[in-house]
């Protein structure tokens, strides 16, 4: 049985600005002494995805429910 997650506007693009070191961080590499850089990335991406679903629901209509099956 394969299920697959629907996402309105899964594939629209969106712009993060990094550091290269924070997308060092992202792809795996260790900073042992500064483990700020890899918490500094995830933030960065975490606001760009929590605004990105903001907008999305400032038009205040609800998601079909055929897009969520």
């Amino acid at each position: 049985m394969s299920t697959s997650a629907k996402i309105p506007h899964g594939d629209d693009k969106v712009t993060v600005e990094l550091t290269v070191k924070e997308l060092m961080a992202l792809t795996g590499v260790r900073f042992h002494n500064n483990h700020g850089v890899e918490i500094s990335a995830r933030k960065k991406l975490n606001e760009v995805l929590v605004g990105t679903y903001e907008r999305e629901l400032e038009d205040k209509s609800p998601i079909s429910y055929e897009l969520l099956l």
